[in-house]
């Protein structure tokens, strides 16, 4: 299955710059770069893996003569894995900077920041793109509307890791992510910031889990871990680093009333969701229906611009009195709201105070039967 980020992907590969591909583990990153360079010339291609100790102590040296040694009659360079190379930021830039015509793929399963800070190294050096879990759009080029129809349930349930397409057994699906979770989930968190036992954020992401849709209060998710609300903070921020959850913050521009100080919390992916609780049971036999849709929309909405290379912000709406909205798109001053509502016999009002505050923005139902028109 061909990628939807392929094509931006090698628009991005460029000489003297560094092109970051950044995504949870096992969504694809490795089998996207391998078919960028599969139309290569292999003679001129080096491929590193920074899991792999050999390879990582060929960039020990950090130094212009080794890395020329290294990189002779290389044009092309991919490090997988990268974030586990010391300094990497740095042994990047020099490369950047004193190999002409080179261009360099660098991929991660984690934010670089917990690795030590590539960012400052490669400004104006480097192009970052991130991979998620197939997409709606991405599938939906294999598929009919009945077909994706048909497939929307277990989407919602077990989510969009690439491998789980092999497995067409529910049980077998399951016990994949809960493999992921057990083994993958949060290895980068435990091995760049030394937290020695996972429990405490397996704990945070289990709260967050049932409370998807909901305002989250990070001072009552310390309370109830036992943790203060600074080391709540903290790991809710490695989280997003390493692709498991996302912010929503709240949107306010005009009235007094709106609530901001509180956010939600999204998961990148439905399937590690229900993982972490453990809960893979039917849609008819569950009451966290509202939750899965809504979490479900909001993602696959931002993997469609995301793969547009469309920029926009997200947010939710709520007022102090309880009018609410699921998602607010911001994309060049232009404002889109969505709500999310899988039954489409669900009859659903625009709140008033939205409606005589913003009266510019769309207004838009999503339900089970026409989601497609805003995710492919």
């Amino acid at each position: 299955m061909k990628r939807a980020l392929a094509s931006v992907f090698e628009k991005k590969v460029r000489p003297q710059k560094v092109l970051i591909l950044l995504g949870a583990r096992r969504v694809g990153k490795t089998q996207l770069v391998n078919a960028y360079l599969a139309k290569q010339d292999p003679e001129t291609c080096l491929h590193l893996n920074g899991d792999d100790l050999d390879d990582a102590a060929r960039l020990k040296d950090r130094t212009v003569a080794n890395y020329k040694r290294l990189l002779n009659n290389i044009k092309l360079l991919v490090i997988d894995e990268a974030q586990y190379i010391p300094d990497v930021g740095m042994a990047l830039k020099l490369m950047v900077d004193h190999i002409p015509d080179l261009k360099i793929i660098a991929t991660g399963s984690s934010s670089f920041d917990l690795a030590g800070n590539v960012g400052e190294p490669l400004v104006g050096r480097k192009n970052t793109l991130i991979l998620y879990p197939l997409s709606q759009m991405e599938l939906a080029k294999h598929e009919n509307y009945k077909q994706s129809q048909d497939m929307l349930e277990e989407r919602l349930i077990f989510g969009g890791y690439p491998e789980l397409e092999q497995y067409p057994d529910w049980k077998d699906k399951q016990e994949y992510l809960e493999e992921i979770v057990n083994a993958y989930l949060l290895k980068d968190i435990l091995i760049f910031e030394g937290i020695r036992q996972a429990d405490k954020i397996l704990s945070l992401l289990k709260l967050l889990a049932f409370q998807v849709g909901s305002q989250v209060s990070v001072d009552e998710l310390g309370r109830a871990l036992g943790i203060s609300k600074n080391t709540a903070e903290r790991y809710l921020d490695l989280l997003c680093k390493v692709f498991v959850i996302y912010k929503l913050p709240g949107y306010s521009r005009n009235l007094r009333k709106e609530v901001t100080k509180t956010s939600k919390w999204f998961f990148v992916d439905n399937g590690i969701r229900n993982a972490v609780i453990h809960s893979f049971g039917r849609l008819s036999q569950r009451n966290d229906v509202g939750s899965l849709w809504e979490n479900y929309f909001a993602i696959e909405r931002k993997k469609f611009m995301a793969y547009q290379e469309r920029s926009a912000n997200h947010f939710f709406w709520r007022t102090y009195d309880q009018q609410e909205i699921d998602l607010v798109e911001e994309e060049n001053h232009e404002l889109r709201a969505f709500e999310a509502k899988f039954d489409p016999n669900k009859r659903v009002k625009i709140p008033g105070a939205w409606a005589k505050a913003y009266q510019q923005a769309e207004f838009n139902v999503v339900n089970r039967q026409n989601f497609l028109d805003w995710v492919v």
